[in-house]
């Protein structure tokens, strides 16, 4: 099998300023040097100094412990359960695993509930959650009073900063407003000319959802591109799953129809990404990025590409994706990240937490180890894969030293 090879090259705004290259069928786009949500990172609040600074205290290796993952069902997104499951193949009993409910919005006492079964095993000493839905921090305060030890790590958290960061020891996520810069240049050179923004109010109340769509309003205007703004049913609501996909695939053909080919799609929801990515495929529209960007999210089942023992393989999953992009003479029109965010995320978090437990680390929140774990756990799905890392900076500008901000390139399938 002919091997892909893809240019990578970042610019990591902080302490991985790395360079790194793969070539071959798919053109890469580069990330900024820096988000506006990550100019202002060396003004922390003292408040913030002294938080991060009680978080560094030495920790002593903890002998046998466990490892908790929490992730979402496989309707909602396969690629965290995949994950927690790759996790659980490599280390065996020393990973434990739970899901959260579908209705996650309307069932926050089984979200809770879950969690605090999981605490409930002595030996289990950090959870790792991805996607940390609405109700996390709830679940984390309610294990911390019988577990003020639990050292929890979360991955694309669905509650605002100042809800979830005081709670979790580490954030990370997919810099969400850098993607509002990035993404209208890179839709305009795929000959993007209106932008479709699905979304609903759930969604539109997050922060940094917020900020992203406020850099779509910027950075589409300056690229000529009209953004359009369509309210889609919420998944969680009382239509569920099913009728916001439903939705999706009524609703694509129309803006199409009314807009023209040269329009790209993008929703704020994973569960809609499947509808979304079949419907621009068999419509001949514009495909940029997913909101958990992945070269695994949605594709597959979307374009019926067979995944079985290649589960976190990139290599296969971008020649099966150039595949179809030939198939569909999409060329030029269809991108997304070599690196799997989401996934990324729960390895990292697993690996971080484990030499956080093994006394390999100055406390639970040292930063270079942090780091230079994500790098290494990139680079295991995607060789010569370099990420951007900043920290998430307020509104004060204030940048908050255990949530982190993650960015990968573009890849563009010719």
């Amino acid at each position: 099998m002919k091997k892909r090879l893809l240019s990578l090259t970042l610019a990591a705004a902080m302490t991985l300023s790395l360079a790194g290259c793969r070539g071959g069928a798919a053109e890469t786009t580069a990330a900024p040097e820096a988000t506006t949500t990550a100019k202002a990172a060396e003004a922390t609040t003292a408040a913030d100094g002294a938080e991060t600074e009680a978080q560094a205290e030495t920790v002593a290796p903890a002998g046998n412990f466990k490892i908790g993952i929490i992730t979402g069902t496989a309707s909602q997104g396969d690629e965290e359960i995949t994950q927690a499951g790759k996790m659980k193949e490599k280390y065996g009993d020393m990973i434990v695993t739970s899901t959260y409910p579908d209705n996650f919005t309307t069932e926050t006492e089984t979200v809770i509930s879950n969690t605090v079964a999981m605490a409930s095993d002595p030996d289990v000493k950090a959870i790792i959650w991805c996607q940390a839905i609405p109700g996390t921090a709830a679940a984390i305060d309610k294990v911390r009073e019988t577990r003020p030890d639990m050292i929890f790590i979360v991955g694309t958290p669905g509650e605002d900063p100042g809800v979830i960061n005081p709670k979790a020891d580490i954030v990370l996520q997919v810099d969400e407003p850098g993607c509002g810069i990035v993404l209208p240049p890179q839709a305009a050179k795929q000959g993007a000319k209106t932008m479709i923004h699905y979304s609903f109010p759930r969604h539109m109340s997050y922060a940094l959802i917020v900020a992203r769509h406020e850099n779509f309003k910027k950075y589409c205007a300056e690229n000529g591109i009209e953004l359009v703004d369509v309210t889609a049913p919420d998944p969680t609501g009382d239509s569920g799953i099913t009728g916001a996909q439903q939705f999706i695939l009524e609703d694509v053909p129309r803006q199409i129809e009314k807009y023209g080919k040269d329009t790209v799609f993008f929703t704020t929801n994973c569960g809609m990404q499947e509808p979304l990515i079949r419907s621009v495929f068999e419509n001949g529209a514009i495909y940029s990025l997913q909101c958990c960007p992945s070269p695994f999210h949605a594709f597959p089942a979307a374009l019926n590409i067979d995944m079985a023992g290649h589960e976190a393989d990139v290599d296969y999953m971008m020649e099966q994706l150039q595949a179809k992009v030939t198939e569909y003479s999409m060329g030029g029109r269809v991108s997304t990240w070599g690196v799997p965010c989401n996934m990324l995320f729960i390895s990292a978090g697993v690996e971080y937490a484990k030499k956080v437990l093994e006394g390999q680390t100055s406390g639970t929140l040292d930063e270079k180890v942090l780091r230079d774990t994500i790098q290494a756990c990139a680079e295991e799905f995607t060789p010569g894969a370099k990420m951007t890392v900043d920290y998430y900076v307020d509104d004060s500008g204030n940048a908050k030293e255990n949530h982190f901000l993650v960015m990968s390139d573009f890849v563009t399938f010719e």
